[in-house]
């Protein structure tokens, strides 16, 4: 229980520090609040002060690390590897993403994990670490798919009676 709390505690300060390496500080409520800086026309969500993190610590993963780490079911076998991490605006992780089944990426599925559903194996003899689930390769192929999210597409229809299309330029005149 303490490995995965460990782990989960340092994969979310990683991911706070990869996703926001600067710190806000609230405005005090006797002084104005700062003009928001403009970056190419849009507001940027910076307070002006950078906090730059030179190294990594030994407490502390790079969410590469993960990518691509073989994910072990409860009899120790590959059930899986991490395709994919999600975390959240403030850099929390959400859920590991992990391929099951399929060859070689075909016919292979994707189910969304919390990160304290695992635990760290250490690798041996120098090989990467793995994560192991208390789960079986049937289980997650049992699983509801994660679905990733999909911003709704633009209409196009204008009313026009041209299926929202409009000519990019004027037709030839004189013919």
């Amino acid at each position: 229980m303490l490995k995965k709390l460990m782990f989960s505690t340092a994969l979310s300060a990683v991911m706070v520090t990869a996703a926001w390496a600067q710190t806000s500080t609230p405005p005090s409520s006797s002084s104005p609040a700062p003009a928001t800086p403009q970056i190419s026309g849009k507001p940027s969500q910076a307070s002006g002060k950078m906090n730059f993190v030179s190294s990594q610590k030994p407490d502390q993963w790079l969410a590469t690390k993960f990518k691509g780490t073989d994910v072990l079911g409860a009899d120790n076998q590959k059930i899986g590897d991490v395709s994919d991490i999600l975390f959240d605006k403030s850099g929390k992780v959400e859920a590991f993403v992990i391929s099951v089944g399929g060859f070689l990426g075909v016919g292979s599925k994707e189910v969304a994990i919390a990160p304290s559903s695992f635990d760290v194996v250490p690798g041996q003899n120098g090989s990467a670490d793995k994560l192991k689930l208390a789960a079986t390769k049937d289980e997650l192929k049992q699983a509801q798919n994660f679905a990733r999210y999909e911003p709704p597409k633009a209409s196009t229809t204008t009313g026009s009676g041209m299926g929202g299309t409009r000519p990019s330029s004027p037709p030839p005149a004189g013919r």
